[in-house]
C-alpha cells in the first residue's frame, strides 16, 4: 500500500505546515521532520520554533534542525532514516546532491508557481505583482538546479483583482498540499512520471526585500496597486506622510493627475494620490504606533493629517 512509504519531510514556514498536517491526516508515516533551527522573533527576540516544528512537536514527530545539509554527519543521520521519499516545501536549505540521491524515490518539491514561471523565492507575491491572469502549485522532482525538476502534476486557480500575497499563500498552500498526497501513490508505484521543463520559458521570482516596498509615486497606478496587494502581510508596502512612516495596506485605482505622491483629496473614501500615470485612493492605512485602520476611521479622527496639497514620500 501506498502508505506504508517511509517518509522524511523537510518545511520550515506555515505554507509547509499545512502540507505536512495533510500527509499527518492521510495516515502516511513521517520518520522525521527537518526544519530550520529556531531563529529569534517578536519584539523580545526570543527563539521561536518554526510552524513545521510545532506542529511536528504536537504528533510527536522526532524533528532534525541541522544548519546545513553539506555536513556529511547531517547527510548520515538522513541516511539512517532510510527514507522511501523525501518530501520538501519552503525548507529554506540547499539540499546538495548528495541528500537528493538518499532516498529510494528521491525528492519532491511543492512550489507555489506554474513552473518554469517564477522560478525561486517568491513565486506568490511576483505573480500577484506582475498581474498574472493565474498561479497554482507544481509537484516536482527535485535535482541540483534551482526549481528546475521535471514536473509530476499542476494546479492552477485564477487570480482575482482582490487577491493579496497572503490569500493567494492560503489558496495554495491547501492546494499543494492536497496535490502531494494525490501525487503519492504514483510515486510508490512508478506510474506518475515527471514532464521536463523547457527552460526557455523560464522566469525567476527574486527575494523580497524592504527597500523595493517602499512606493515610488512616479510608477503608474495600476502597477503600484498590484505591488500594494502583492507585499500584505510582508514586506508591506509603506511611504512617507509629513516625514514619518505610513504603512499601507489597500488601495485601489482611481481617476486623478497631478505631480506623482501629491494628496489631491481626502474624503471617508479614502485619500486620493497621484501617481506616474493615474491616481490610488489609499483606502486601509497604518501610522505610527497605530494599527491598520481604514481610512474612514483615520479621516474621522486625524482628519488635518490628510490635508489635499501634501506630497507622500518626503
Amino acid at each position: 500500500m501506498s502508505r506504508s512509504l517511509r517518509l522524511v519531510f523537510a518545511g520550515t514556514p506555515e505554507f509547509a505546515a499545512v502540507h505536512l498536517q495533510a500527509l499527518i491526516d492521510a495516515g502516511y508515516p513521517i520518520a522525521a521532520v527537518y526544519t530550520q533551527p529556531d531563529r529569534p522573533a517578536g519584539r523580545g527576540q526570543k527563539l521561536a520554533m518554526s510552524p513545521v516544528k510545532q506542529l511536528a512537536l504536537s504528533h510527536g514527530i522526532p524533528v532534525q534542525q541541522p544548519p546545513i545539509l553539506r555536513d556529511p554527519a547531517a547527510q548520515a543521520t538522513l541516511a539512517a532514516l532510510e527514507p522511501d521519499l523525501l518530501v520538501v516545501v519552503a525548507y529554506g536549505l540547499i539540499l546538495p546532491q548528495a541528500v537528493l540521491d538518499i532516498p529510494r524515490l528521491g525528492c519532491i518539491n511543492s512550489h507555489a508557481s506554474l513552473l518554469p514561471r517564477w522560478r525561486g523565492a517568491a513565486p506568490i507575491q511576483r505573480a500577484l505583482e506582475a498581474g498574472d491572469a493565474e498561479s497554482g502549485v507544481t509537484v516536482m522532482r527535485m535535482e541540483a538546479g534551482l526549481d528546475t525538476g521535471p514536473m509530476l502534476s499542476k494546479v492552477t486557480t485564477p487570480l482575482t483583482a482582490t487577491d493579496t500575497g497572503g490569500s493567494l499563500h492560503d489558496r495554495l498552500a491547501a492546494l499543494g498540499a492536497a496535490a502531494v498526497v494525490q501525487a503519492l501513490p504514483g510515486l510508490a508505484d512508478g506510474s506518475l512520471q515527471g514532464e521536463v521543463q523547457d527552460d526557455n520559458l523560464a522566469t525567476y521570482a527574486h527575494k523580497l526585500n524592504k527597500d523595493e516596498a517602499r512606493l515610488d509615486w512616479g510608477r503608474p497606478a495600476v502597477e503600484l496597486e498590484r505591488r500594494i496587494r502583492a507585499f500584505d502581510p510582508w514586506p508591506l508596502c509603506h511611504t512617507a506622510l509629513a516625514g514619518e512612516p505610513l504603512k499601507v495596506w489597500a488601495a485601489e485605482l482611481a481617476e486623478g493627475q497631478g505631480v506623482p505622491g501629491m494628496v489631491l483629496d481626502a474624503d471617508r473614501a479614502g485619500l486620493l494620490v497621484a501617481c506616474g500615470e493615474g491616481a490610488l485612493r489609499l483606502t486601509r492605512l497604518q501610522l505610527p504606533g497605530g494599527k491598520p485602520l481604514g481610512f474612514a476611521d483615520l479621516y474621522n479622527a486625524r482628519r488635518e493629517r490628510f490635508a489635499p496639497g501634501q506630497v507622500l514620500g518626503l
